[in-house]
């Protein structure tokens, strides 16, 4: 693995590096620099640090490895690969992704997963460990987002599924506080509902050495669309 130092080096001089040097990549120093692994793939990418924005925008592929918070826009359309963050990050991780996968340790901000989306087998999934903001799934069309109350913070803000089309959200919650968008409709998860996260449940385990049976412990909520067309009701007269 070849270790990049971006203490002196602007975002733009960091990316042209990444993209010169051949095969894994260990960035150190890391602070603020935007865009880094934006379409990479077939290697992993080991970063010290706090990235800046759209880390790992359109991947795919690679293997991005965060030991530390990142910012805003983390998977911004990304295709394929895996994004795991030690830490928390900032509002609308996974914007737009398409396919692969996203890890949080800690929280995200708000509008995590809007217009996640999924085709034929590609089919994206966002796991938040602690708590997520507003606005959670926002026009979601497709994919699977996991939220697991593990922090002190609220598992969601207000409005989850505003405008949701597609995919399913878990909210590892009963949900009674949880003001929902009307157009979704949320009910007890039931055990097929869980096994059919289970791998998803358990990697978040495995990469940050949480109690798999711990987490089963708790009350689970399945949010999906109450409609395919949540707008119909925008434009069409009583």
């Amino acid at each position: 693995m070849t270790t990049i130092d971006a203490k002196e080096l602007d975002y733009t001089k960091l990316n042209d590096l990444v993209r010169k040097t051949e095969g894994d990549i260990e960035i150190t120093n890391c602070l603020g620099q935007r865009f880094i692994a934006d379409g990479q793939s077939g290697r992993t990418i080991a970063i010290q640090g706090i990235p800046g924005n759209a880390l790992g925008a359109y991947l795919n592929g690679a293997d991005i490895v965060v030991n530390g918070n990142a910012q805003d826009a983390v998977g911004d359309t990304m295709n394929d690969g895996s994004i795991v963050i030690h830490g928390n990050i900032g509002d609308a991780a996974g914007y737009a992704m398409r396919g692969g996968t996203i890890y949080v340790k800690g929280d995200a901000g708000y509008r995590a997963g809007i217009h996640m989306k999924a085709y034929k087998e590609k089919v994206p999934a966002l796991v938040i460990g602690g708590g997520a903001g507003s606005f959670l799934g926002e026009y979601q069309a497709g994919g699977i987002i996991i939220v697991l109350g593990l922090t002190e913070k609220k598992i969601v803000g207000n409005f989850p599924g505003t405008g949701m089309h597609g995919g399913k959200m878990i909210l590892r919650s009963d949900c009674k506080d949880v003001r929902f968008n009307p157009g979704v409709k949320a009910v007890p998860a039931t055990k097929e509902d869980l096994e059919a996260v289970s791998a998803y449940l358990k990697e978040y385990c495995r990469l940050f050495d949480y109690d798999y049976a711990t987490l089963l412990d708790a009350d689970f909520t399945i949010v999906t669309p109450d409609s395919s067309n949540p707008y119909k009701q925008m434009y069409v007269a009583n």
